[in-house]
């Protein structure tokens, strides 16, 4: 229960320290505790207490933290709302949730069924006593909703147990301290947002500053302005900054390194990026089944391009065949993780619950292989497995050969139905900021390095790849767009 009271201890030890600032401002420690006490009390005036679900739709924002510890103070769950959703998607997230309680930003229309509260109510004063904080490390705590990109999406169940298994083996792995200072700009309606940017380097009593949203060309701007020490991001915003001008030359002295996750990365982008900019990239894997993190590469230690890492402090992993035996080293498979941080099951769904955890192994759908050191290579998801005549190919290698070519930002490559082969490899690319993609150029790199059954039938340029809302690639829009195109 780390987090119930953590705006207690860290006002009690240092309450003058800083500990979360946004563009509107700031709050030391004794100020954030301040703030989550009255939000507290907003929340329980409104009949909001133990095991109640509170609906967040916000942007990037101070609030959205204060929310997260007054509920917790309450006993109550956050389900954080992509603010991107439509009213019938957030209608049907609040529903499956159970919410109480939903709150949006002052100008956004309020959905119909389910009671609202604008941002800018939540610091009405509320006389009344500060509730007791709710102290039990088997209730839940957040709500995340999976990004429905196989199907509907399910509440992943998270407790104060998960988080705090999931932000002590972060901190440890990340090495992160009092020293430290976090930046914020992944969304904070996911999981990694929540955990690795805000509550590990809060939990470590470090600060946070949170942007609200990435932008390229300002984005070294904030990083000279706030001076972080590290960040988090997704493949596609670190392919954004080493695509920036050549004169782009910040000042990146204060961070110590930066986390890759969500997706895996192209093994040149992050040399380049690092001798570039002048900090590390450090790959990880993770999913929000388990609280976000799996395996990340050592911030100190031998990191080794193309692959995801080790696993967390007190995370096992293995990688097993399809009757569920061990493989070797070097040998592709399913992974599997067990630890605390895994998940309590899915919110109302009991069958696909026990399909995902077996015997408490967490079978991720990932397809990868482990090293003779234990360092986890990730070649592709089970369900993005092409199968070509007969040939199982896992489009990463495809997509890391095409993304390979200096013209190339991002590429992408998917399954199509074919009478012959039963699926052909479609690849799709985006260019870089004032780059030509030369197809014969793509082909060839493709028959240098592929062989013949792995390399793409047709290639497409794109002005911009697909990308749901936490920045991975979108292969569903894609499969079902060139569905109708063909």
């Amino acid at each position: 229960m780390e987090f119930v009271t953590l705006p207690d201890r860290r006002a009690a030890q240092d309450p003058h320290g800083p500990a979360v600032a946004d563009r509107s401002g700031s709050l030391t420690n004794s100020e954030l505790l301040d703030a989550v006490v009255v939000v507290a009390r907003r929340l329980h005036a409104l009949g909001i207490g133990a095991g109640d679900v509170v609906a967040v739709r916000l942007n990037n924002r101070i609030e959205f933290v204060l929310l997260l510890f007054a509920a917790w103070r309450l006993g109550a769950v956050v389900t954080p709302v992509n603010p991107s959703l439509t009213e019938v998607e957030v209608a049907r997230q609040s529903a499956d949730s159970g919410a109480r309680l939903l709150v949006v930003e002052d100008e956004s229309p309020a959905p119909s069924g389910v009671p609202t509260l604008g941002v800018g109510d939540l610091h009405d004063p509320v006389t009344g006593p500060d509730p007791v904080p709710h102290v039990d490390s088997s209730a839940l705590a957040l709500l995340i909703y999976t990004s429905g990109t196989t199907g509907v999406p399910k509440g992943v169940m998270l407790d104060h147990a998960n988080l705090d298994a999931m932000t002590a083996m972060g901190r440890l792995a990340l090495e992160v301290g009092p020293a430290d200072r976090g930046l914020l700009i992944l969304p904070l309606f996911h999981v990694n947002g929540i955990v690795v940017s805000v509550l590990t380097p809060l939990l470590a009593g470090a600060s946070v500053f949170i942007a609200d949203r990435f932008r390229p060309n300002t984005f070294f701007e904030l990083v000279e302005s706030e001076r972080p020490t590290f960040f988090s991001a997704v493949p596609t915003i670190y392919s954004m900054l080493a695509a920036l001008p050549e004169d782009v030359r910040p000042d990146t002295s204060s961070v110590r390194f930066a986390v890759c996750g969500a997706a895996p990365a192209v093994a040149h982008l992050l040399a380049r990026f690092e001798d570039r900019y002048g900090f590390p990239i450090v790959e990880g894997y993770g999913l929000s089944e388990a609280t976000c993190g799996s395996t990340v590469n050592p911030v100190s230690g031998l990191r080794k391009a193309g692959t995801v890492g080790l696993p967390f402090p007190g995370q096992d992993l293995r990688i097993i065949d399809g009757a569920g035996n061990e493989l070797p080293p070097g040998v592709d498979g399913q992974v599997v993780v067990r630890g605390p941080n895994v998940m309590r099951g899915y919110l109302g769904r009991p069958d696909e619950t026990a399909a995902v955890i077996i015997d408490g192994w967490l079978h991720t759908g990932d397809v990868g292989h482990l090293d003779a050191d234990g360092y986890l290579t990730l070649v592709g998801r089970s369900k993005e497995l092409i199968i070509r005549g007969g040939e199982n190919i896992y489009p990463k290698e495809i997509e890391d050969v095409l993304a390979s070519d200096p013209a190339v930002l991002e590429a992408a490559v998917i399954g199509m139905p074919d009478d012959t082969w039963g699926e052909v490899v479609v690849a799709f690319v985006q260019a870089r900021p004032g780059a030509t993609i030369e197809l014969d150029g793509l082909k060839a790199r493709c028959a240098t390095s592929l062989s013949g059954y792995k390399r793409p039938k047709s290639i497409h340029i794109l002005e911009a790849l697909p990308k749901n809302a936490v920045g991975k690639l979108d292969k569903k829009s894609l499969r079902n767009a060139q569905t109708v195109v063909t």
